[in-house]
C-alpha cells in the first residue's frame, strides 16, 4: 500500500474511531440504540453463523493470531540484529501495525464492545444501586452460606451423576429459557457455546471460560472441576446477550443459573458467589468472612480443598502477569476495579434481595 492510501485510510479509521468514542458518552443512548437496537441482531447472525461448526472457530482465530504476531516479533528482531531495518521499512512497519490496531478496535467494538458503556441489567430490571455497608454484605453471606449447604445436600440425595459438557450446554440454554417469562430481553436463541481448544493453557493462566466478540462463540474451559462449569456457561452467555462488564455478567449469570431446575446449576452458581462475597467480606472483616466459611459443609469444603488443588497444580509465574494485563484491559473499559470487577457482582446481589427478599 502507498504512503498516500495509507494515510488516507488511518485517517478513515481514525474518524471512525472518534465516532464510535462520542457515541459511547452517552449510556442511554447506547441502550437503545446498541444494545437493545442493532446488537441483538448482531449477535443473532454471528451465532448462526458458526453454531453448526462443532469446534470453536475463534479458538482457530486466536491461535492464528498468536503465532502470527509471534512471528512478526522474531522477524523485527533479526531484522534489528542483521541492521537491515531501515527507517523507511520502520515507519511502513509502524503503519501497517497502527492500520491492523485501528481496524481491531472498530471491528470489537462495532460486534460487541460498545456494550461496556450501556446503562445495563440493574436499570433493565429496576435495581436501585446504592452504596452498601459492611453489615450489607454479612447479611448476603448469611444468605448464601444457607443457599450453598441446602444445594449441595439436595445433589447428595441424588444418585451421582458427572455431567457431561452437552448436558451443561444444554442446561445453561434451558435456565435461561425459565426467563423468558419474567425477562425477555435474556432470550438466548440460538446456541452457540464450545469447549475451548486453549483450556488447558487456561488453566495456567486463570481463564475458565469467555467470550469471542469476532465470531460470537462463547467458550466454556471444560477441564476445570465440573462444579464451577455450569455458572461459568452462564456467565459466558450473558457476553453472548451483550451484557459486556464482568459483574454484570456475573449478575445475569446468577438469574440463569439460580433460575434452572437442575440443582447442579444451582450448587455452582450460589457457591461461586459465595466465594465472591466472601472475598468482599474479608477485605473489610476477615473474621467475619472466616467465619461463614466455617459453616460450612464438609462435602462442600472438600470441593473448595479440589478447587484449591487444581489451582495450585496449575500455578505458575506467567498468571499474575496475565493477570495484570487482563485487568488493565477491563480498567480500559469501564471496569476501573480491574480483576476485582468480578466480585462487584455482590452490589447486585445485595439490591435485588433487598427488592424481592430472596436470592
Amino acid at each position: 500500500m502507498k504512503k498516500r492510501q495509507s494515510l488516507v485510510l488511518i485517517g478513515i479509521l481514525v474518524g471512525l474511531t472518534i465516532l464510535i468514542h462520542v457515541f459511547s458518552l452517552n449510556a442511554a443512548r447506547v441502550e437503545n440504540y446498541y444494545s437493545t437496537g442493532i446488537y441483538p441482531d448482531i449477535s443473532v447472525v454471528l451465532r448462526y453463523s458458526l453454531t453448526w461448526l462443532p469446534f470453536s472457530l475463534g479458538d482457530i482465530l486466536y491461535g492464528l493470531a498468536f503465532f502470527y504476531l509471534t512471528w512478526n516479533l522474531v522477524t523485527a528482531i533479526r531484522a534489528l540484529y542483521n541492521k537491515t531495518l531501515t527507517n523507511a521499512r520502520m515507519l511502513i512497519f509502524l503503519r501497517r501495525v497502527f492500520i491492523k490496531m485501528l481496524l481491531i478496535y472498530i471491528i470489537f467494538n462495532v460486534l460487541w464492545g460498545i456494550n461496556y458503556n450501556r446503562r445495563g441489567i440493574a436499570s433493565q430490571i429496576g435495581l436501585t444501586m446504592e452504596k452498601y455497608s459492611v453489615e450489607d454484605v454479612k447479611a448476603l453471606n448469611s444468605v448464601l452460606v444457607k443457599k450453598v449447604n441446602e444445594s449441595k445436600s439436595a445433589i447428595l440425595e441424588q444418585p451421582i451423576r458427572k455431567l457431561s459438557s452437552s448436558e451443561i450446554f444444554s442446561g445453561a440454554w434451558l435456565a435461561y429459557k425459565t426467563l423468558d417469562d419474567r425477562y425477555k430481553f435474556l432470550n438466548y436463541h440460538p446456541i452457540s457455546l464450545k469447549s475451548s481448544m486453549w483450556g488447558w493453557l487456561g488453566n495456567y493462566v486463570g481463564f475458565m471460560g469467555y467470550y469471542n466478540p469476532f465470531t460470537g462463540e462463547a467458550q466454556v474451559n471444560t477441564t476445570v472441576p465440573k462444579f464451577v462449569q455450569p455458572y461459568t456457561t452462564c456467565h459466558e452467555i450473558a457476553h453472548q446477550l451483550g451484557y459486556a462488564k464482568e459483574n454484570e455478567a456475573n449478575f445475569v449469570g446468577y438469574l440463569a443459573a439460580s433460575s434452572s431446575k437442575d440443582i447442579a446449576f444451582q450448587y455452582s452458581v450460589y457457591l461461586d458467589l459465595f466465594l465472591y462475597a466472601g472475598r468482599n467480606l474479608y477485605r473489610a472483616d476477615s473474621v467475619s468472612a472466616r467465619s461463614f466459611v466455617d459453616k460450612l459443609m464438609p462435602e462442600v469444603k472438600a470441593d473448595l480443598k479440589e478447587w484449591q488443588q487444581f489451582n495450585e497444580r496449575h500455578k505458575n509465574p506467567a498468571e499474575p502477569v496475565v493477570r495484570w494485563v487482563y485487568g488493565k484491559f477491563l480498567e480500559s473499559n469501564e471496569q476501573p476495579s480491574g480483576v476485582l470487577s468480578y466480585d462487584e457482582v455482590t452490589g447486585f446481589l445485595i439490591a435485588y434481595y433487598k427488592k424481592y427478599g430472596k436470592l
